[in-house]
């Protein structure tokens, strides 16, 4: 049987949050987490692409969003990068310098001694044969389990990459999902990464189907849940809506490394952009807008003041729309 299919994140974003709120199965406590729960979900989205939700009443962060695949892209497990975007990650390292469930970017791009990754065997798998069932990557790690007080495991067990047609779909299968907070990050992770990989493969990109075994609401959420449901129940959950950019199709690993260089010099303050400056660089108009929003959030960690309208002006407009509302208070008179 085929999971529900959704036209968008939003979409589908807003149908979990109502099921999981209003016709949850079970109340569960794990560790203290009071939350309600159905299990088993699964859901498709026919476009990818249209990973992001545009709701008044939950403004994404979507410059954390891009940081964090980014952060997977770059092999990361560090919290130098990815802290800045969100300093709450920073309880869930042992050592106060690394994580370890959450980082899944030395899980998929980290390199075995013969220097492949299971990024590069699967790519190489879906090269030779494109047919394959076999196009998987692992998450959860057995050892996580080891220590029942590890503050930081992997929701994640394992995706799988499909080549139907010349599209290529992507299923991932979570142990547990945030419907609230994680789904969104995740989905956009895991979409931005299938259609990077649909680039590398030179195949046009298929559809997404997200499998979740404990999805669920915490309480502390639920007013923030309720005041969404509320607000769609009598409209179309897709009446604000931009049309999603499509990735360059000769998407590379340099643009990547471009994009994180830039990444650094932002996040550290040694480096500002304005629309000029990132015009010039030897980037597609996509990437560029990438590099525009870490300079939109760099002035907004590193001075005072609103952002500068030429930047804000020179976004995507559905960028520009979740940047004006998640950081209202920055932003320059009349944007809105």
């Amino acid at each position: 049987m085929l999971p529900p299919e959704y036209s968008s994140f939003q979409e589908a974003y807003v149908s979990v949050l109502r099921k999981a709120l209003e016709d949850h199965e079970c109340r569960v406590s794990p560790r203290g987490n009071t939350s309600r729960e159905i299990t088993d979900t699964s859901l498709r989205i026919s476009n990818p692409r249209a990973r992001l939700a545009f709701l008044e009443e939950r403004p994404v962060n979507v410059v954390f969003n891009l940081a964090e695949v980014l952060w997977y892209l770059a092999g990361r497990d560090d919290l130098n990068m990815i802290a800045y975007y969100a300093p709450r990650l920073s309880n869930f390292s042992r050592d106060g310098q690394h994580l370890t469930g959450t980082a899944y970017g030395p899980k998929l791009f980290g390199q075995a001694r013969d220097g492949s990754s299971q990024w590069s065997r699967v790519r190489d798998l879906l090269l030779t044969d494109p047919d394959t069932k076999r196009a998987t990557v692992t998450f959860f790690r057995p050892e996580e389990l080891t220590d029942q007080a590890n503050p930081d495991v992997s929701c994640t067990v394992s995706a799988q990459f499909l080549l139907r047609d010349g599209q290529l779909h992507l299923s991932v299968f979570m142990r547990g999902n945030d419907a609230y907070v994680g789904m969104v990050s995740d989905v956009f992770a895991f979409t931005f990464i299938q259609e990077f990989a649909a680039a590398q493969l030179g195949v046009q990109l298929g559809h997404y189907t997200h499998h979740v075994v404990s999805m669920h609401v915490n309480d502390r959420d639920a007013d923030h849940v309720q005041r969404i449901i509320k607000a769609n129940s009598n409209r179309d959950a897709d009446t604000v809506s931009f049309p999603p950019a499509a990735m360059p199709s000769d998407a590379s690993w340099e643009d990547i490394t471009t994009v994180l260089q830039h990444e650094a010099g932002l996040r550290t303050n040694e480096l500002a952009h304005c629309p000029s400056s990132v015009a010039a660089l030897d980037l597609a108009p996509y990437w560029q807008n990438i590099i525009l929003l870490f300079e939109i959030y760099r002035q907004i960690q590193h001075t005072t003041g609103t952002v500068s309208p030429q930047v804000l002006n020179a976004l995507d407009p559905g960028h520009r729309w979740l940047v004006e509302r998640r950081w209202p208070a920055r932003m320059p008179g009349g944007t809105q």
